[in-house]
């Protein structure tokens, strides 16, 4: 029997009409978000009405098959979605549709204590969903019955998004709600059969319940009247299932790395992957991967990046950013909450205490999955280090509560092997460190070559004393903020004074004869380059070259120096310091020139071969030419 029509008119609450206005045309960032936002809608119902049926199963109506169930009408430009869930009676659907961000999810859960809590299994929280049907339609139609209830106590739920909505009795003969979407003009495309299924794919693949579309349909009856009394047969479109939800023991490589591929887009095998379940204070699950290639913006800082986050199995967005650091931006995974907070769209995190230790432990997560690769595996730690190990020398600078880990993780190539590939550990190094040597030694410079061919090398190669041979880009960052590992503090032997740490009384002895002997040239060549160098000193550190540029203690070094302004940076003002082998022939020779000007026009050229050899930029390469083939000639002349 048809209930009486019961229908009145009624206005949204003040700040509800400016919220909905906001939400329609500035809160959502893309149109397909609708369909996401109203089956989770009618999933959360369903949770609901399978949590309240455990104590009361006569609201299942004898009917536990639990179903979301999605139309398209392409000539009548809608979209219906229905579920038979717990549904709502008038006074909840005037409570809950008549006020934005009312959450009928978030209310019963506060009803709920313990391990009821923790059984319901509800998203929440969230609340205005359901008004992002009006990105797409100007009129929404919604028809629900509380599961437990009469038919005669369903109820119509009606608006255009405006100022108003009306309700009015209508008989519904099965519990849930079904919401019809009266699409706008130029949103046709999701009355698109095709279209609809491709973004249940994207957003609701992994939900527990079964997305129902029609099938494909066969070739029709040719009598209009037998092909009206065919139903409709259903298919599920999305899996119902989420991979990382299962047991660890139930999933094989295989589909660990299918599932890789699904949310990577990349055609390549992970290199390796952590499938992990937090219970506790919070309640989450990760499934992260290292891919085996970096993808080609990954020097773009700014680079679209994160894991994709899911709520309950339902997705939320591409690139929670949030949940790992910059310098950890090329895993790729999930990471799917039972309780994070989000705000009204779900599309941006807000700053939570959950948050924050979520991103403390998978960050943890990430360093370990790496470290037990390198154990493991040298040869695919190798391939990661190759494709990544520029990225993660940014980890000092940006976790100075992981600088430990990440120092562990970082590879070098050494003095040891000479080989350009980066494959040394600092556990390497410091397990070869001589007797006695306290500090770890570096040199930095433009690149491998130049590097291994430093003149600050020298002493060091006289002695084997392993040297780190640093030539990326981020390598003079990387050591302003990596001060020590395992106790050692580290020393770049082209800056300040040489300390070797093991240096014998006979070797002190020997310095200050030769700065007590080179007092005069040193003060000599110190006037005349007195405007390129902020000192001239003798020095036990070359052994083969005639001088070499040394940076002070406390001054950039020059390869930073040269990146700051490649970008068009400012660079602090400083001269660097001339260090010179006052036994080296062509200092000899120098210090016995009479002539004042050759004497000046050799102590130029001193200064930039030191210059040139550390990879550095002439200021005024054509003077160097010049000075030079001046002094050949006067040579060529004896």
């Amino acid at each position: 029997m048809t209930a009486d029509v019961q229908k009145e008119t009624l206005g949204f609450q003040t700040e509800a009409k400016q919220l909905l206005h906001l939400m329609i045309h500035s809160l959502y960032s893309n149109q397909e978000i609708f369909l996401r936002e109203l089956i989770s809608n009618a999933s959360d119902a369903i949770d609901k009405l399978r949590f309240a049926s455990l104590s009361d199963e006569s609201l299942l109506e004898g009917q536990g098959d639990y179903q979301i169930r999605v139309d398209v009408d392409k000539e009548a430009r809608t979209i219906t979605i229905a579920d038979n869930g717990i549904g709502m009676n008038r006074d909840e659907i005037v409570e809950h549709l008549g006020t934005i961000a009312k959450s009928g999810t978030a209310a019963f859960l506060e009803n709920l204590t313990g391990d009821q809590q923790k059984d319901s299994q509800l998203i929440g929280q969230f609340g205005v969903g359901f008004y992002s049907a009006f990105i797409v339609a100007d009129r929404v139609e919604v028809h629900s019955r509380k599961a437990g209830e009469a038919p005669e106590a369903g109820v119509v739920w009606e608006s255009h998004g405006e100022s108003e909505f009306s309700v009015e009795s209508r008989d519904k003969a099965t519990r849930g709600t079904s919401i019809t979407l009266f699409l706008k003009e130029g949103c046709e495309e999701f009355a698109d059969d095709f279209r609809v299924r491709s973004v249940i794919k994207k957003y609701s693949d992994h939900i527990s319940v079964p997305v129902m579309m029609v099938k494909p349909s066969m070739p029709a009856a040719e009598d209009e009247e037998e092909q009206a009394q065919e139903a409709p047969e259903y298919e599920a479109v999305n899996e119902a299932t989420a991979l990382w939800t299962r047991s660890r023991t139930e999933i094989s490589d295989d589909e660990y790395k299918e599932f890789y591929k699904h949310v990577s887009h990349d055609f390549d095998e992970p290199l390796t992957w952590s499938h992990n379940r937090v219970e506790g204070k919070l309640d989450y699950t990760s499934l992260l991967y290292l891919p085996r290639r970096a993808p080609f913006d990954m020097w773009n800082r700014d680079m679209a990046r994160g894991l994709k986050l899911y709520v309950q199995r339902t997705f939320i967005m591409d690139d929670a950013e949030q949940f790992l650091p910059l310098y950890l931006r090329f895993v790729k995974g999930v990471v799917d909450s039972n309780d994070l907070p989000l705000n009204v769209s779900r599309e941006i995190l807000q700053q939570d205490a959950s948050v924050d230790s979520m991103r403390s432990a998978l960050t943890k997560r990430v360093l370990d999955m790496l470290g037990k690769l390198a154990k493991k595996d040298g040869d695919d730690y190798a391939t990661f280090w190759k494709e990544f190990g520029q990225v993660l020398k940014e980890g000092p600078a940006e976790d100075f509560a992981n600088k430990e880990k990440i120092a562990k993780l970082l590879r070098f190539s050494t003095t040891h092997t000479d080989k350009e590939a980066q494959d040394q550990s600092l556990e390497d190094y410091v397990a070869r460190m001589q007797e006695g040597q306290e500090k770890i030694f570096y040199v930095v410079a433009e690149n491998f070559n130049t590097a291994k061919s430093s003149p600050h090398l020298e002493v060091f190669r006289k002695k084997g004393i392993e040297v780190l041979l640093l030539s990326d880009r981020v390598d003079d960052w990387l050591m302003n903020h990596l001060q020590e590992f395992d106790g050692k503090a580290f020393q770049d032997v082209a800056r300040g004074s040489l300390d070797l740490g093991n240096d014998s009384e006979e070797d002190k002895a020997e310095q200050e004869k030769l700065e007590k002997e080179s007092e005069a040239l040193v003060e000599r060549m110190a006037k005349v380059l007195e405007d390129k160098v902020a000192e001239v000193r003798p020095t036990a550190r070359l052994t083969e070259s005639p001088a070499c540029l040394v940076v002070g203690d406390f001054d950039m070094g020059a390869q930073m120096k040269r990146i700051m302004e490649a970008a068009g940076q400012p660079v602090p003002e400083s001269k660097p310091i001339l260090e010179i082998n006052p036994a080296h022939p062509l200092l000899t020779m120098l210090d016995k020139e009479q002539d004042e000007d050759r004497f000046a026009d050799l102590a130029s050229v001193v200064f930039d071969q030191a210059n040139l050899a550390e990879g550095g930029q002439l200021e005024d390469p054509a003077a160097y030419v010049s000075t030079l083939n001046k002094l050949l000639l006067a040579l060529g002349g004896r």
